[in-house]
């Protein structure tokens, strides 16, 4: 049985997407959508805003943030009725098998201005509050910050 969830959200401004695409389209399609991402959003800043937004929101619930897991790794189809589901691959599919996370869910949203992303899924491994805590007071305390 599952011992926690894990969960990562994330924000993402329509104008940066947007500027971002019209500066270099094809560079910023490819680095981040996978192929079937691209026939799907057919360049509608909106559904690539969001989908963008779902991806580091994944990456955060894998616990490696846009660290060492591609973009093109995670994609966001929808199924037949348009829920969107979370397809892994490479590293982040290895990630989540370490993990033992079940499949993810996610949750997709935006408006005018901005696009929203919350992803959420069990794992079966259990974190050490007191240890994570004496890990990170280590890592302070050698950059001289306590």
């Amino acid at each position: 049985m599952p011992s926690s969830l894990a969960a990562g959200i994330d924000a993402i401004e329509l104008d940066r997407v947007r500027k971002t695409y019209k500066r270099h389209p094809e560079r910023f399609l490819t680095r981040v959508f996978t192929e079937l991402e691209i026939a799907y959003c057919r360049g509608r800043v909106h559904e690539l805003a969001v989908r963008f937004a779902a991806k580091e929101a994944m990456m955060k619930a894998l616990g490696t943030g846009v660290r060492g897991i591609g973009w093109r790794e995670i994609e966001i189809l929808p199924d037949r009725r348009g829920k969107p589901l979370v397809y892994l691959h490479g590293k982040a599919k290895k990630r989540a098998e370490l993990l033992q996370m079940g499949p993810p869910e996610v949750s997709m949203t935006h408006s005018d201005t901005m696009a929203l992303a919350f992803v959420v899924a069990s794992v079966d491994t259990k974190i050490d509050l007191d240890e994570e805590k004496s890990i990170l007071i280590e890592r302070l305390v050698r950059r001289g910050l306590l």
